[in-house]
């Protein structure tokens, strides 16, 4: 297929993909066990690595730091917002969370998931304190899942750059009350305001 074939069977795929991810969310709200059923959904999307070249879809130049986002698909209203996100190896966050459900997949590359539970009371809203739950690596075939609540940090790991579809409950752009959580020094910090970049259009 041709650049434009290409294109033009992404946004069918992923517009098929999210009408069925959106019905499970209206059929089942936002649990645990929807969220399994949307990651499975995304799998499937990403499996289709020809979708997604990374011509297309680059990350930063020069191996740099930070990461290149990609918005393929978002509803009105700002719903089920569909990222491809490229990163180099050796990048990592602070951990954080969403205030709105998210999962994900991996259609290349390697990306290390730590998901962290809180030891506090949270009676303090500039304090943490946070411990390791669980380790994910997310990879092709491979995806993770996280409640609105849910704490992670993000490390890419290997030699390749990854592309990973991120699906979010509402577009990140508008979660300004996500936090950003210090392990090391225990304070909370807003995290959209100080770590996310801009979204980045794709490459013709």
């Amino acid at each position: 297929m041709n650049a434009t074939d290409v294109s033009a069977a992404r946004a069918a795929a992923v517009a098929a993909t999210v009408d069925r991810i959106r019905a499970i969310e209206a059929a089942e709200g936002v649990t645990r066990p929807a969220l399994e059923k949307i990651r499975a959904e995304l799998l499937a999307l990403a499996a289709q690595e020809h979708l997604f070249p990374s011509a297309t879809f680059p990350p930063p130049a020069n191996g740099e730091k930070g990461s290149n986002r990609y918005l393929l698909q978002e509803d009105p209203g700002h719903r089920f917002a569909l990222y491809m996100n490229a990163l180099n190896p050796g990048n990592e966050t602070k951990p954080h969370d969403h205030t709105t459900w998210a999962v994900v997949v991996a259609v290349d590359g390697q990306e290390l998931n730590k998901v962290y539970e809180r030891t506090d009371d949270g009676s303090d809203p500039g304090r943490c304190e946070l411990r390791v739950r669980e380790e994910v690596m997310v990879e092709p075939g491979r995806g993770i899942c996280l409640m609105p609540e849910d704490i992670h940090s993000i490390h890419t790991t290997g030699t390749r750059p990854t592309r990973h579809l991120h699906m979010y409950g509402l577009a990140l752009e508008k979660l300004d009350d996500r936090k950003a959580y210090d392990p090391a020094t225990g304070t909370v910090t807003a995290y959209n305001k100080n770590f996310m970049k801009p979204t980045s259009q794709a490459k013709a």
